[in-house]
């Protein structure tokens, strides 16, 4: 029985000890896809399907829901089964769901049962993301979660380009030889499906088994709705809650409204007041360039916060991150033709939105340190995700009422929130660095 034990437990730490390099990477690839595609794909092809701004801010932001309120069945994931487990059957689901989407966009009413199956592939990448951000915290240590925010970020960049430029441009070339949107969509996101089925084969192999990928323990002697909102509730007993919230909520409140505008600026004709690119130049500028700049800015924004901490650091990033939005007020008023100006504007606006959005990042993960870090971070997240929501679904409207260039305007004024809420948090000196210090008190 003895050496049985011993042999368990060494098969532990070998799973235990493979490299960070192994899966984080292709585990953060697997979270960004759906999370993009979901809410800013969407947003393409419902502009290529001809829908209006207001219907498609409003329609596209409701996909947020699922990361609104999914800390309340974090606890469910924390709870049964393994942060592994729920890795691969999510995985398998999205993949499912992208292919069904396939399926409704040649159909009349296309805009309703795409949306349905768009919400469920919505819940499974919430889900995932509950599993994979817990899973994360498990599987490396603190000086290593610090070491690799940097290579998440990156990752879940790449996403983001395989997402919004490569499949955008794939769909724009596609139209391009003939194929209709519809069409070019469908084929699209039927190659989409299969990589997810190639992720859950991979990753069945890949991710590690770390000894403390068990469910999390509850007291059995009382009754399970009682300790379900007993760990539901305790992230919202910290004296300093309502100061978390706020800076959750408000921190991007204006980045949530120019996220949602942006492609339908880059897409609509000059008579409309945008700048009349086609769907590929949307994938190439937006988002390939775009995006790198945005990987480019997450990756410093990690390495500077390595080695000086978060609260040195803070300032500069809400700084750095909201005032190239003044780039939007430019290009609404001049409408340039030249797709390099247009590229560079767009890639310093996103080089500031990465490397100010890391600051978000570590906050998060700091105010979810305790006994039940997934269901902290999955809270955390979920009101992250209403702070992107609401502002999200009126910004159509909106922009709509006000025209582009009184549109980015707004948003200008719209970021004082942000540098608020950056003024109310407390945050130790020592938090971030390459120590890993843990935040006193």
């Amino acid at each position: 029985m003895q050496n049985t034990i011993s042999k368990a437990e060494k098969d532990g730490r070998m799973n235990t000890s493979r490299s960070p390099w192994a899966w984080v990477p292709t585990l953060y690839l697997a979270e960004g896809i759906p999370y993009v595609i979901a809410m800013t794909v969407s947003v393409v092809l419902y502009k290529n399907m001809g829908l209006s701004n207001t219907e498609i801010a409003f329609y596209t932001s409701w996909l947020y829901l699922p990361w609104v309120i999914k800390p309340l069945w974090s606890p469910f994931v924390d709870i049964f089964r393994t942060k592994r487990f729920w890795i691969l059957t999510m995985q398998l689901a999205i993949g499912a769901s992208l292919a069904c989407v396939a399926l409704t966009l040649p159909t009349a009413n296309f805009v309703r049962y795409s949306l349905a199956i768009f919400w469920i592939m919505a819940f499974s990448s919430a889900t995932h993301d509950i599993a994979a951000d817990g899973f994360y915290m498990l599987g490396l240590d603190t000086p290593q979660q610090a070491a690799f925010v940097g290579v998440r970020v990156i990752f879940y960049r790449i996403a983001t380009i395989a997402a919004e430029g490569g499949l955008v441009f794939l769909v724009g070339m596609l139209e391009k030889y003939g194929y209709p949107a519809a069409s070019a969509w469908s084929l699209a996101f039927i190659g989409v499906g299969a990589l997810f089925l190639a992720f859950f084969i991979y990753h069945v192999f890949a991710l590690p088994k770390p000894a403390e990928d068990v469910s999390a323990p509850w007291d059995k002697s009382k009754n399970f709705i009682a300790e379900y909102f007993r760990v539901l509730t305790l992230f919202f007993r910290r004296k300093d809650i309502l100061v978390i919230i706020f800076f959750f909520l408000f921190y991007r409140f204006a980045e949530a409204q120019l996220t949602k505008m942006v492609v339908p600026f880059l897409l609509d004709a000059p008579g409309k007041g945008g700048l009349g690119l086609t769907t590929a130049d949307v994938g190439i500028i937006y988002g390939t360039v775009g995006v790198i700049a945005l990987m480019l800015g997450g990756l410093l924004g990690g390495y500077v916060i390595y080695r000086n901490g978060l609260k040195f650091w803070l300032w500069p990033m809400v700084f750095i991150m909201h005032l190239p939005d003044l780039i939007f007020v430019y290009l609404s008023h001049a409408l340039p033709q030249n797709l390099w100006l247009i590229g560079s504007a767009v890639a310093v606006e996103k080089f500031g939105y990465g490397f100010g959005f890391t600051a978000y990042t570590i906050y998060m993960i700091m105010v979810s340190q305790g006994s039940y870090k997934t269901v902290f971070y999955a809270i955390g997240t979920g009101i992250m995700a209403l702070g992107m929501m609401i502002p999200a679904m009126s910004s159509g409207w909106i922009q709509d009422m006000l025209g582009y260039q009184n549109f980015f305007i707004w948003i200008l004024i719209t970021t004082i929130p942000g540098f608020i809420v950056a003024a109310l948090v407390k945050i130790d000196p020592e938090y971030g660095k390459k120590l890993g210090k843990e935040p006193r008190g």
